[in-house]
């Protein structure tokens, strides 16, 4: 199959999928249960990654705005310029890339497991619905957890960029955060957090997808593993452009 045709079926499985997805959501009961210990395993695991990963953010930022804006003595806003950059673009981003990468190669390993197993074949034997049960759980996880790790990364993210401002520039620690607090808005929040939402479903969808598609064994699993993570980043980064611009047309 050609590469324009591969990408266009692709996008229709992937439609399919989530109206199934959504379908499935909609029908009570629902599997609080699963839907629980899906988050504790794409949210609260997730948490050291990315912490670690917003505290450098915002210490680098801070460094190379403080030394860029030194020459024009505008310095002291190094700080506003690192919330504006995390909270809005660096934070939502690279949480999403992170987590996806580890979250969405999880995913993908576990249900391509199941079904070069044939598990995922047994559970229609039994009646179940496969899209109900291993699907639908980790689409609603990561869509609710990818939004808080965003705002954790956000106010660490802020806090580093802090910390490194004191250091560079001479200010006070309460000086860097009033700067941060004025600078940053609700709108500026809603863009974040708004973006990280689309990608949460798309880290989960895009590895829950590929999972159940997996053939040929384990070298299967690998292979799908990889792709998981290719397609989810290349997703976020084409994604990111397009919600960009229309959080900007709706918030400013």
């Amino acid at each position: 199959m050609s590469g324009p045709a591969t990408f266009f079926s692709a996008i229709g499985e992937l439609s399919i999928l989530t109206a199934r997805t959504i379908r499935e959501f909609l029908r009570p009961p629902w599997e609080l249960r699963l839907w629980v210990a899906q988050l504790d395993q794409g949210g609260v695991q997730s948490w050291s990654i990315t912490v670690l990963t917003a505290v450098f953010t915002g210490m680098v930022m801070a460094s190379q705005f403080a030394i860029g804006l030194e020459p024009f003595g505008a310095s002291l806003y190094t700080g506003k310029l690192v919330a504006l950059g995390i909270v809005r673009e660096l934070g939502p981003v690279l949480t999403a890339l992170l987590v996806g990468g580890r979250v969405g190669a999880g995913f993908t390993a576990e249900l391509g497991s199941m079904a070069v197993t044939e598990q995922i074949d047994a559970i229609r034997a039994l009646g179940a619905n496969p899209i109900r049960k291993l699907v639908v759980p980790r689409v609603v996880a990561m869509t609710i957890a990818l939004p808080l790790l965003t705002i954790l990364a956000d106010i660490v993210g802020c806090l580093g960029g802090v910390l490194i401002t004191m250091v560079e520039v001479g200010i006070t620690f309460r000086f860097g955060m009033e700067q941060m607090i004025e600078t940053v808005h609700v709108h500026d929040m809603l863009h974040g957090v708004g973006k990280s939402a689309f990608f949460g479903y798309f880290i989960a969808i895009i590895s829950c997808w590929v999972g159940m598609g997996t053939r040929g064994g384990t070298e299967g699993v690998g292979q799908a593993t990889t792709r998981t993570v290719v397609w989810t980043s290349i997703t976020i980064l084409v994604s990111d452009f397009f919600l960009t611009r229309i959080f900007l047309t709706l918030y400013g």
